[in-house]
């Protein structure tokens, strides 16, 4: 290693350092500063992180293959990492915070809402037959219809609306898709677009030649079927007679994890069988590439066999049409990004950039990036990132209403609460959506 190497690798280390001493240490029952929701903190530690990882880098790319440089490379590039994933974190806290409790800030309740809250927090706690039965019967004075339709053949009830709203929102923040796409509320089985197949027939003629009849456009159904998720999340009596517990709060928590994992999954690689059709699946060559009236989500290679380049990440951008990219994001999981995170352009301009302000995203190739941990690892044959706009592209069906049945008797001395909801999904429009796989 040259001496200006040498100097450039201390360089960088004194900056990474003093980066990591400016941060506040974890201190017993205290959260560090990087997870309080301090934005403009955890900005500068980033920015001075990803110059560290920047000269470091450029060491690497000069020098001859180096194992302790290489390990030193990928350590401050996962730091970087960290730092941007607490940046996101933070700012979809103050995000929230802004928009109102729970972040979605809905409605007031109504008096009937309330009352079927109360209601159902009795029985939540106590299984009480009483309640059960004025439930059941929808007995209690101002309870409306559609909220006492919480008698299924199986039993359980529906979810006061409040609760259902504040887990629908706790999923819209963990699950990206969700977050990003477009989400139809339904109250039957399914639901069913028709799209016509664009064979509108047409010539040039002269003034007085004739005009015979042109083709006529035909119309294709596509159906968006529900499937049932479930979580069935447990408590002792103790617990739930508490007073102090908040029983909507403690459910939404219990179940937002497990439903957030399935549907991540099931967006991004269902089949569609009881769950729905994932986005990676219409790709061309995909399982259902052939479902969608107007073709399947174009590919776009890499550019190399077993890896990116960055030439692989602006094909992929220039690729989709002008018209769709104003609401464009790039969509790709933190190990892909990790790697992504070394790419240069032809002026040796680093492809990733840090938010520049608070409230920012992260940029890749000027494309604003968004943390998709269900696509795929850069691998061979891999589809590791999707760019476009995700709201034109894919809707999510929720069918109104989550059901909750009580079960006191299986588990004894504990209470299950057998939590369900009905999600569908899939890609309404292939157009504004572009995939990145690893080939040549």
């Amino acid at each position: 290693m040259t001496h200006i190497n040498r100097a450039a690798s201390l360089a960088a280390s004194s900056a990474l350092a003093l980066a990591l001493a400016s941060r506040p240490r974890a201190v017993a029952g205290r959260p560090r500063a990087d997870a309080t929701g301090e934005p403009g903190k955890i900005l500068a530690e980033l920015k001075s992180a990803f110059e560290a990882f920047k000269a470091e880098n450029d060491t690497r790319l000069k020098a001859k293959a180096d194992i302790v440089l290489d390990e030193k490379v990928e350590r401050i590039n996962a730091e970087v990492g960290k730092l941007q994933s607490a940046l996101d974190e933070a700012n979809a806290r103050i995000a929230a915070g802004a928009a109102g409790a729970g972040g979605e800030g809905g409605p007031a309740m109504s008096a009937e809402d309330r009352a079927y809250a109360s209601d159902f927090r009795d029985w939540f706690k106590t299984g009480d037959s009483d309640k059960e039965r004025a439930l059941r019967a929808g007995q209690r004075t101002g309870i409306r219809a559609a909220m006492s339709v919480g008698a299924p053949a199986d039993g359980g009830y529906a979810a006061p609306v409040e609760w259902d709203r504040e887990v629908t929102a706790k999923l819209k923040k963990v699950s990206p898709i969700r977050q990003y796409a477009s989400v139809k509320s339904i109250t039957g089985q399914g639901y069913t677009h028709l799209y016509n197949d664009r064979a509108v027939g047409s010539g040039w003629v002269g003034e007085t030649a004739a005009r015979p009849a042109t083709s006529t456009p035909q119309l294709a159904p596509l159906e968006f079927k529900t499937g049932q998720i479930y979580a069935f999340p447990f408590a002792t009596q103790d617990l739930l007679d508490d007073a102090l517990l908040n029983i909507e709060a403690w459910l939404a928590d219990e179940v937002e994890t497990e439903f957030a994992r399935q549907e991540g999954i099931a967006f991004a690689n269902g089949d569609g069988v009881n769950k729905p059709f994932g986005l990676l699946t219409y790709a061309t060559g995909g399982t259902n590439a052939a479902r969608h009236p107007w073709g399947a989500i174009p590919v776009v290679n890499s550019g190399a066999a077993a890896a990116l380049t960055a030439d692989g990440f602006i094909n992929l951008i220039y690729d989709l049409p002008a018209e769709f990219s104003g609401n464009a994001r790039l969509f790709i999981n933190r190990s892909a990004l990790s790697a992504a995170r070394k790419l240069k352009d032809g002026q040796s301009n680093y492809l990733w950039q840090p938010a520049f302000t608070e409230g920012e995203p992260a940029r890749m190739a000027g494309a604003p990036v968004v943390d998709l941990p269900d696509l795929q690892n850069v691998a061979a044959g891999n589809i590791v990132a999707a760019y476009g706009d995700m709201a034109a592209t894919y809707v999510v069906i929720d069918r109104i209403g989550i059901r909750v049945k009580r079960d006191d008797l299986t588990n004894k001395p504990y209470v299950g609460f057998y939590t369900t909801k009905r999600v569908g999904g899939g890609v309404k429009n292939p157009e504004p959506m572009r995939f990145l796989k690893v080939a040549a």
